[in-house]
């Protein structure tokens, strides 16, 4: 059993799509903004936690997931903190080059696939834009009077997001940049800090895929659900899944219908060209907002978003890419 095998709470939110103002844009880092987004008709936007995200709808076929960074209590504002990736597929690029104060944005969300449990202790681990999902709880945990750390790693300490207002928190916070003369402690720190299982403590991190490996092979001694993670991309899986079908059935209990998925469509696929009421957006396994119950069968679990206990239950499943190991899905759709 891994650390990551206990179920996780996660909270209900009333979910919206509606479009929002760009109330205040700020460069926070070298190639990192933050977007304040308002109701232009000044209406509250619904209630989150810490961890959870928000799709924004840049045009119908470009839809990108950023975590919320700002403060649980405004109501009247919701903020995110951008990257521009060099590697931009084009989210980060709409969003730099099109997104400025007073532009209109269509948002869907928030959803929460990474929420914070309850704990005495926290140990936060960070790696460059993955800071932002960890903003909002270390103030949670701050306000619970928690104890906590965070271990904050990036390229140049230009780039890296929230440092500044990092700072007042004093040593509970350590950042290691690259380029620095502290840069290669993050690793030592990493080691150091996961050497030993702590006590009743929960670790929370989210960046790159190789931060994110490096913390799950550490924490393999750690007490089951110590680690929570979130990843930017989809996990690497292997191929082919043992047990899974190639072609199975899906029965969409609500539509009344039943489908065929071939090898080459997902269930994703093959429920929208049936009309099926489905919703989706990265179809990589990793936002989940396709995510849906499982009534009967035995999914064939290829996501980035449950961890192993959950895929145990066979409870939900993300229709984007999962398949199936029976000949039969029924899914609540």
């Amino acid at each position: 059993m891994t650390a990551t095998e206990t179920a996780r709470a996660r909270p209900a939110y009333r979910e919206v799509e509606v479009d929002v103002e760009v109330r205040r844009r700020q460069e926070v880092s070298d190639g990192v903004v933050t977007l304040t987004l308002a109701d232009p008709t000044g209406a509250d936007l619904p209630e989150w936690a810490p961890g959870a995200h928000i799709d924004l709808l840049m045009t119908p076929s470009l839809v990108r997931q950023y975590s919320l960074c700002g403060d649980t209590a405004n109501r009247a504002e919701w903020q995110v903190g951008v990257l521009l990736d060099p590697n931009s597929r084009g989210g980060s690029q709409f969003v730099h080059d099109k997104l400025h104060e007073g532009s209109t944005v269509r948002i869907r969300g928030p959803r929460n696939h990474f929420p914070l449990v309850g704990s005495p202790r926290y140990l936060f681990i960070a790696g460059g834009i993955g800071i932002t999902p960890l903003i909002p709880m270390i103030a949670a945990a701050e306000a619970a009077g928690a104890q906590w750390r965070l271990l904050y790693g990036g390229r140049t300490r230009s780039s890296m997001a929230f440092v500044d207002s990092l700072q007042r928190y004093g040593d509970r916070v350590t950042v290691c940049a690259r380029d620095a003369q502290d840069g290669a402690n993050f690793r030592a720190n990493l080691s150091s800090a996961l050497a030993d299982p702590g006590e009743n403590t929960l670790v929370y991190c989210c960046g790159p895929e190789g931060l994110l490996t490096a913390v799950e092979d550490a924490c393999k001694t750690w007490p089951p659900g110590s680690l929570h993670i979130e990843r930017f991309s989809a996990k690497a899986i292997e191929e082919p899944s043992p047990g899974a079908l190639e072609t199975f059935e899906v029965e969409c209990q609500r539509s009344g219908v039943t489908l065929t998925v071939p090898p080459d469509k997902s269930i994703y696929q093959v429920c929208e060209e049936a009309g099926v009421d489905v919703l989706g957006s990265c179809m990589e396994g990793v936002c989940g907002t396709c995510e849906c119950d499982v009534l009967d069968g035995e999914p064939d679990h290829r996501d980035s978003v449950l961890n192993d206990a959950e895929k145990a239950r066979n409870d939900v499943m993300m229709t984007c890419v999962s398949r199936s190991r029976s000949e039969r899905l029924v899914l609540d759709l």
